[in-house]
Parts: structure tokens; sequence; C-alpha cells
């Protein structure tokens, strides 16, 4: 029996319009998302959602194994899309049928569904891979560092290649379930809560989830055998520090300075607002590099930071990034002071509040210890370029660039700004001309000359950083002496070389 479906003239004109008109209106996907630092970075025509990584990993071989399941929303019309990974991939299907594959690039993976795919349509994408990651390279370099009983990514500006497929870039973030199969009497850290473990047969699964969103580059994966410590925060957030077992001499520094991570994360909370996560900590593992990172909830600390003792300066500059890089993002990489130059500010608040040094003395002796003609004035914060992204101009000149906005418009406005800017561009992403605007408004004032001194002109600035005695928009003169080394600088100069493994030409491919 057939029935006939009377669809009203509207419906039915709507309808028409959702549908293209041939083939030939639907697109291939762009092989990169735009930024203009790193043009093969994520992928464009769709945005994903979330993440289901169910792993397994051999420690002995460095065997993964992997099926992600992969939700997002077509933002075009699509023939066909691509993914970013470097291992191999055996199967991939959308909405629940086969589709063909192929390589390209470094890791390119370019996927042709079955039928083609409409614009503001769910898709659910499932990719099976395997591999060894610390055999895949890019220019001879690697993401994933091997251990001695495991392996660890994290990496910026990405490393999620190495052990997911993805659309690598932080402007498009999800939230994450990652569950890893290791053999018993190893451990696998991931971001968020553990929400469970089990052991059978003599492998133990760690499941993990991060419930808010996270740019690819902020999930990381260590498997290895730890010392974990837990706790809770005074509101009832779940804390997870671990210690790779063999850290030697480096132990005690490293829980000296990680477990008052709670601590700073609560002062951090006064001066950035309310933490934006589901939980906190940090892991060490026994790796030879010498750099930090944030990755998100969980921050990663080489043990070689600890090596000339505590060092909680770099657990301040982590923690920070938790809202100034992990909440609010850049939206191109050439944004990334909108990262660093808060992390490297919030160690210098730390000195003030520790009675170590005032920001003002901090940025009194940086400015000081560089002559006109170093180098270092030639970098622009505000767009160093893909070669200096991670140079210390960034952070240090990023840092005066903050003490410069603080003298001009005063404590209570500064400390509005810092804290403001967090909460009402949480989970989202941000140009410095973003912040550059929001300043302003919250200000009251004028402050694109401000900026551009400090972010844009690659010389000197002549305007001194010392605070005004009277009005706040008034300038005094540098002072004539090198002004004398505030007692925390030691500590914080330790961390110059905090993200020392992301610098450029050891990118994926960008």
């Amino acid at each position: 029996m057939h029935r006939r479906i009377i669809v009203p003239s509207a419906l039915a004109a709507s309808l028409l319009l959702a549908i293209p008109a041939s083939a030939a209106d639907f697109e291939v996907g762009a092989p990169g998302i735009g930024d203009s630092y790193y043009p093969a970075s994520g992928n464009g025509g769709y945005d994903v959602s979330h993440y289901d990584l169910r792993l397994k990993y051999q420690p002995a071989t460095d065997l993964l194994e992997g099926t992600a399941t992969i939700l997002a929303t077509t933002k075009q019309d699509l023939s066909r899309f691509n993914l970013d990974l470097g291992l191999k991939v055996s199967e991939i299907r959308v909405n629940g049928r086969l589709a063909k594959f192929a390589t390209s690039g470094d890791h390119e993976l370019e996927v042709t569904p079955a039928s083609p795919l409409a614009k503001n349509t769910p898709i659910t994408v499932v990719v099976r891979y395997a591999g060894k990651p610390s055999e895949f390279k890019i220019d001879g370099w690697s993401a994933w560092a091997r251990t001695p009983d495991g392996g660890v990514a994290a990496q910026e500006p990405d490393s999620a290649v190495w052990w997911f497929p993805s659309n690598d870039h932080p402007l498009d973030k999800a939230t994450f379930d990652v569950s890893v199969l290791v053999p018993d009497g190893h451990q696998a850290i991931s971001n968020g809560v553990l929400q469970s473990q089990s052991s059978r047969l003599g492998w133990t699964r760690f499941n993990w989830r991060s419930n808010k969103p996270q740019a690819t580059y902020l999930a990381t994966l260590a498997v290895g055998r730890f010392d974990i410590t837990t706790d809770r925060t005074a509101n009832g957030l779940p804390v997870l520090n671990a210690y790779s077992k063999d850290l030697g001499d480096n132990a005690g520094a490293a829980r000296a300075s990680i477990e008052r991570t709670t601590e700073v994360a609560e002062w951090l909370e006064s001066v950035f607002g309310p933490y934006p996560f589901n939980s906190l900590g940090g892991y060490v593992p026994n790796v030879t590099s010498g750099f930090a990172l944030e990755t998100q909830t969980r921050p990663f600390y080489s043990p070689r930071l600890f090596a000339n003792g505590s060092n909680v300066s770099v657990v301040v500059h982590e923690l920070a990034h938790q809202w100034y890089g992990d909440s609010v993002s850049v939206k191109d990489w050439k944004d990334i002071w909108v990262n660093e130059g808060f992390a490297r500010y919030s160690q210098w608040l730390w000195s003030e509040k520790e009675g170590e040094g005032t920001a003002q003395e901090l940025a009194d002796y940086v400015y000081a210890s560089r002559p006109a003609d170093d180098p270092f004035w030639t970098v622009k914060p505000g767009d160093p370029g893909a070669d200096n992204q991670f140079h210390g101009a960034v952070y240090d000149r990023g840092a005066l660039a903050l003490q410069a906005l603080r003298n001009e418009v005063g404590d209570e406005t500064f400390f509005a700004i810092l804290k403001g800017w967090p909460q009402e561009n949480a989970y989202g992403n941000a140009h410095v001309s973003d912040f550059v605007r929001y300043a302003e408004r919250v200000s009251g004032r004028p402050l694109a000359d401000l900026f551009d001194t400090w972010l844009y002109q690659p010389s000197k600035p002549s305007a001194p950083t010392t605070a005004p005695a009277a009005a706040p928009s008034a300038r005094t003169a540098a002072k004539p002496a090198k002004p004398a080394q505030p007692k925390s600088w030691k500590k914080i100069a330790a961390t110059n070389t905090i993200h020392e493994n992301g610098a450029p030409g050891n990118h994926a491919g960008h």
C-alpha cells in the first residue's frame, strides 16, 4: 500500500533549498584551516564537537592501536574532507558506511564518504589505525617522546597527529573521552577526570574525560610507571599529580613544586576568576627534554626544570595558561602573546605576592637589561613570526606590555581586565586585537598606541615602564642605573626554556 505524503509549500521550498542542485555543488574541504603561520594546520569544512579515543599501547614495542570516533558537523556541502594523522589507517567509516581514504603531505588524511555530505549535517567518523608513534617523523622531528617505560605525547603547537586523527588547530575545540589499555603495572595519564579503571587478563584500562572544549594540541597522553597523588580542592575539584618512578635526583624538587598546584590555582582564581575546568594537577615523565606545556587540566613538566631545586614559578606559568591559552585560545598562531605574555606576567605577580620583587621591579630590571641595539627588541610579540613564536621577547616583552597597561589604567581597572577577559571569552578563541578592544572598553581609554608601542614596533620603546608618580597617564624618566636584580629573577629566568621544544621548524609540517 502506498501513502501519499503532502508537504506544505513553504516546507517544500525550504527542503529544496537545503538540497544541492547537483553533485558539482559539493566541495572538497580545505586541507588547512587558514592559519597565517601554519597554512597546513587543521582542516576546513567541518567542526568537531567530541573525540572518543579507544587506545591500546604496548610500552615495550611502542605499538599504539586506536579506534577514534569523531562527532562533527559539516560547515559546507562536502564531497571530501581531511583529517590530520601520521599513523597508518586500516578503515574509515562515515555515518556507519565505509569511506575511501588516501594520504597526502606529511599528515593529511583525505576522506571520501560513500555519499556527499550536506551542509550543517551531524556526522560520525570512525577511524581505525595503528603504528609506532616514535617512528613517525616530520623533517626528522617527533612530538612523541619515548621513555624507559612508555611514551608521552605533549608538544606545541601540535602533537595530535602522533596519536589520534583530528582537526588539528585551536580554532576547532572539542570535548574528549580517552580510554587507554596498558599492561598491568603501567598507568595511562591524560586530561580531565579519571572516570574509572579496571584490570583483566594482564591489562588495565584507564578512562579519562575532559568535559569542556579542548584544543587538540592540549590533549596529552603519557604511559609509564608513575607514583600518583590525589586530592580534592576546597570546592571539590579532583587533583591528580603523577611522577615517573625513575626521576632520580629531581624527584623531590618536582614534587615540592607540583604538589603546590592547588595553592597556586586558588591564588590564580583571585587574579583571573573561577578555574575553568573539571580537574587539575600535573605530571612529570622521565623524558630528556627541558620544557613544560599547559596540557589542559594536567600540565606536562620535564624533570630538567627541577634539576636545580624546586621551582613553583613554572607551576604558576602553566596553571595561568588554563585561563590564558586553554580556556581562551588563539584564533591564529600569530596571536601567541595572548597566551605567553599573560602566563609570564603571572610569574611576576606571584613574585609580587611572595615578596620577592614586584611586577614593576621585574619590569624595570628586564627593560634595563636589554640595550636598545639588542635583537630582542626587534621581535614583535603581537606578531613575532613563525620563527620567533617562542622567542624570549614574546614572554618578557609581552609581560612588559602588560605592566605598561597596568601603569596606564591603574590597578583597579587592570585587574578587572585580567579577571573579566577569560570569563567573557571562556572556551573560545581570540586575536590580540580582540584583547586590545576589550581593554579599551573596560578602561574607557584609547590604548591602541600603547599596545602598538609594546607589541608591534621592532625597536626598544622609548617610554619607560616605571609607574607614574601622579596621574596614570603620566610618564617618568627611565632610571639611569640598572635596577637591582629581584630575588625571584633566577627562578623566573630558569623557566626561559619553558617551551623550547616548541621551537620553530619542529612543528608537524606547518
